[in-house]
C-alpha cells in the first residue's frame, strides 16, 4: 500500500510540474491560437522567453519572423526563423536595449491581417527595455528602487514613465497589427498591466501614483525623469487579447 501510494504521489508531483512548465504551457494556450492569415510575429521577453519561444514555434510550425530577449546563459540553442538574445538582468544593459530596438523593428509596417504573438515572463521589465531617460539613469533608479524596499508593483509603475515599450506602449507600437499575448505571471494576484511591466496591457497606474512612490523613498529625479513623470500612460488598447497561462496560483 506505501509503495502504492508514494507511486501515485510521485505521479501528481511530476504531472502538476510538468502542466505549469513554460513549454506545456505555451502548447496549452496555443491550442485555440487562430493567425488572421496574414503574417505571423514572434517576440518573446523574460527568463522563459527561449523556451517559451521554441515550444511556440513548435505548436505553430513556422513563424514569419521573430526575436526573443532572455537573461543570460538562458540560450540553448536556435529556433528556426527567430533571432535571440541575451542581457541583463535584474539591471537592463545595453544588449537589451538593441535586443528591444530589434524587435520594435521586427513589429513596424504590420496590418491588420498581420499578428503579433508576444510571449512575456518574469524578467520581461529589465530585458524588454526601449529608455526614455539615459541609461545611466535608468541603472541608477533600478538600482536605488531595488534597495530602497519598494515592491514589484511601486517598482513597475515607476519603470513604465520612463519606458517607450512598458505600460501598454509595446502595444501601440504594433498596430494596427493584433496583438495576441501569452503570459506566464511572477506576480501574485497577477496583475497584468505589472507583469514585466505591462508592454500590451492597459496601465492602471497614474502619474500621480507614480509620484507618491518617488517622494515615499526621497528617489532622486533628473528635469527629464519629472517631465515624464507627468506623461500619461496608454488607458486602453483596441488590437490586444491577452491569456495567461501559468502563475503562482
Amino acid at each position: 500500500m506505501n509503495e502504492t501510494l508514494r507511486r501515485d504521489a510521485d505521479a501528481i508531483i511530476g504531472a502538476s510540474l510538468s502542466a505549469v512548465l513554460p513549454d506545456e504551457a505555451v502548447r496549452r494556450a496555443l491550442k485555440a491560437f487562430q493567425p488572421k492569415g496574414g503574417k505571423v510575429m514572434l517576440v518573446a521577453a523574460g527568463k522563459a522567453g527561449w523556451q517559451m519561444a521554441r515550444a511556440a514555434v513548435e505548436a505553430l510550425g513556422r513563424v514569419d519572423g521573430g526575436v526573443v530577449v532572455t537573461k543570460y546563459g538562458h540560450v540553448k540553442g536556435e529556433i528556426p526563423g527567430v533571432t535571440c538574445y541575451e542581457a541583463g538582468h535584474p539591471v537592463p544593459d545595453a544588449n537589451g536595449f538593441a535586443a528591444t530596438q530589434k524587435a520594435l523593428e521586427l513589429v513596424q509596417g504590420l496590418t491588420a491581417g498581420d499578428t503579433v504573438l508576444f510571449l512575456l515572463s518574469g524578467g520581461g521589465s529589465a530585458l524588454f527595455e526601449k529608455p526614455l531617460i539615459p541609461a545611466a539613469d535608468l541603472e541608477e533608479l533600478t538600482h536605488n528602487l531595488l534597495v530602497c524596499g519598494a515592491d514589484i508593483v511601486e517598482i513597475n509603475t515607476l519603470r513604465k514613465r520612463f519606458s517607450g515599450v512598458k505600460g501598454g506602449r509595446f502595444a501601440q507600437l504594433c498596430a494596427p497589427a493584433h496583438v495576441v499575448s501569452i503570459v506566464l505571471s511572477d506576480i501574485l494576484g497577477d496583475p497584468l498591466d505589472m507583469i514585466a511591466s505591462g508592454p500590451a496591457y492597459p496601465d492602471s497606474s497614474t502619474c500621480a501614483q507614480a509620484k507618491e512612490i518617488v517622494q515615499k523613498y526621497h528617489l532622486p529625479m533628473t528635469e527629464q525623469m519629472l517631465a515624464l513623470l507627468e506623461q500619461e500612460t496608454p488607458k486602453a488598447l483596441d488590437n490586444v487579447e491577452t491569456q495567461i497561462t501559468g502563475s503562482v496560483r
